[in-house]
């Protein structure tokens, strides 16, 4: 491990807080992920062979200062994914809690020096998916060796990996509904919001007051909202929607003559070469998909048809977004991306696909899972799953592996056999818990929805609550642990 050759800031104590029982346990289990990430030396690790990919010749004073900043990175993305607070309001809140600063490292004996909003959001950046996914399996493996429990949790028992939980999920996209007509809304904000910055550089063609077409547009939306509590709804629905197609057309032609304009001129406005092309690209990037928005929109409303989900569009900004059909309650058909997640018996996220092509039935997903288990932790006891990862390919490549088969067969005749079996039915009881660990990992760690842009912002968020999800874990059990060896010794004390 490589060794950084400067002297740690000393950190300011934490003060002493009275009363305030949840504060509390929050600062506990805080501190514990705190110890957690230093005592393992992990955190350094990666800092340290961050700085030394670089592959310059660095000064101790550059060491150092790349230090802080990786270091105030990690620290920085497993709170944002803790607490579920934006990169604004995380900026904002650093430098009025203590706490947050301790563990942000944010705070020293002559100050305060918070990150910014901009800079916490290029700290969730600076760190690869792939180097947050190797720091979750070496966490995890350290708390599966016993001195490492012993030093780390306070027992005397490692935690196991050879019990596996898996569970699939839709990872829901914060997209607008409904798909046909509201994308003409959300092209022409678009459309006419690159329009007026682009004015504003001094490039003008003949429009007119662009806003009025974003007033318009509303007028159409409200219209056609409240077109459905109508006696003949359907008829005035269409009517609306001429309209709004017009509109859009309209506008349409207006930001190509402004992309040709910008694109010829550029060098007369006060953008570099860089920025003008993020303008054209987003402009061209809704022309490019208007035309087929505009026939979605035409076949759902005009012609009354449906579209197949290979065509539509779903959103103007995620191209990586799938209809995924669910067949539960209150979620028949959802949009977003498939997430795998397998967990061990006492609830570490131990392997984990995000995906971004439309997600293969459960069935597919389970030997690859057992696969990537095998090479970070060693070959599991046991394998469980509902009946949607149930397959004789399934059934018989996990018998020749020597693992128990756990997943709830298809078969009833099959399924009756296996409910003899008491290990079987232990295990599929204990299965009832992973549903648990998915719902409290969306809700509390990703939030409602994902709010990050783009598949490789969203699947690099979901990395990141994966790590907090698993430091917090952790912690909270150091924690318990703690109190209760405190417990024992005042009673034999």
């Amino acid at each position: 491990m490589s060794v950084i050759p400067f002297q740690p800031e000393l950190r300011p104590a934490l003060p002493t807080v009275f009363g305030a029982k949840d504060y509390r346990e929050f600062r506990s289990i805080l501190e514990s992920a705190d110890r957690i990430l230093t005592t393992t030396g992990l955190e350094s690790r990666l800092v340290s062979e961050k700085i030394a990919a670089i592959g310059e010749a660095l000064s101790g004073r550059r060491k150092q200062r790349h230090y802080k900043t990786l270091q105030a990175a990690l620290r920085y993305g497993i709170l944002l994914a803790i607490t579920g607070l934006s990169h604004r309001k995380l900026s904002c809140t650093v430098p009025d809690s203590a706490l947050f600063q301790w563990f942000t490292h944010a705070a020293s004996v002559d100050g305060v020096r918070p990150a910014s909003k901009s800079t916490v959001e290029r700290f969730e950046k600076m760190f690869s998916t792939e180097e947050i996914t190797r720091l979750i399996h070496d966490i995890n493996r350290a708390v599966a060796d016993t001195a490492g429990a012993r030093q780390l949790l306070y027992r005397e028992t490692a935690l196991h990996m050879d019990e596996i939980f898996a569970d699939t999920t839709c990872v829901k996209a914060n997209i607008h509904f409904p798909i046909d007509w509201v994308l003409l809304r959300d092209s022409a904000r678009t459309l006419i919001k690159s329009i007026l910055v682009i004015r504003k550089q001094g490039l003008k063609h003949r429009i007119g007051t662009p806003e009025k077409f974003l007033n318009q547009m509303n007028k159409l939306c409200m219209e056609m909202t409240h077109s459905r509590k109508k006696k003949d709804g359907a008829k005035a629905r269409k009517r609306v929607f001429r309209r709004m197609k017009k509109l859009a057309k309209i506008i349409e032609g207006h930001a190509r003559n402004y992309y040709s304009l910008l694109e010829t001129h550029w060098e007369q406005t006060d953008w570099t070469e860089l920025e003008t092309q993020v303008v054209l690209d987003r402009i061209s990037r809704i022309l490019h998909q208007l035309p087929q928005a505009i026939h979605q929109a035409h076949e759902r409303i005009i012609g009354e048809r449906r579209v197949d989900n290979a065509e539509k569009i779903l959103s103007l900004y995620e191209p990586d977004l799938h209809v995924i059909v669910r067949g539960k309650a209150g979620a028949e058909v959802e949009f977003g991306n498939g997430l795998y997640l397998a967990e061990q018996s006492e609830g570490l996220i131990v392997d984990w696909s995000f995906m971004q092509e439309q997600p293969p039935s459960d069935g597919k997903l389970a030997l690859g899972s057992v696969r990537r288990l095998t090479a970070e932790y060693g070959t599991p006891a046991s394998y469980t799953g509902d009946r949607g990862f149930d397959s004789s390919v399934n059934r018989v490549e996990l018998e020749s592996i020597g693992i128990f088969n756990a997943i709830c067969p298809r078969s009833v005749s099959l399924l009756k056999e296996k409910l003899e079996d008491p290990d079987f039915c232990l295990l599929q009881k204990r299965r009832g818990s992973t549903e648990a660990r998915i719902a409290i990992f969306k809700n509390a760690y990703l939030g409602k929805p994902l709010r990050s842009k783009g598949f490789k912002n969203r699947h690099l968020r979901i990395e990141w609550c994966i790590l907090a999800h698993n430091l917090w874990k952790l912690a909270r059990m150091a924690v318990q642990q703690r109190e209760k060896l405190g417990q024992e010794l005042a009673k034999t004390g």
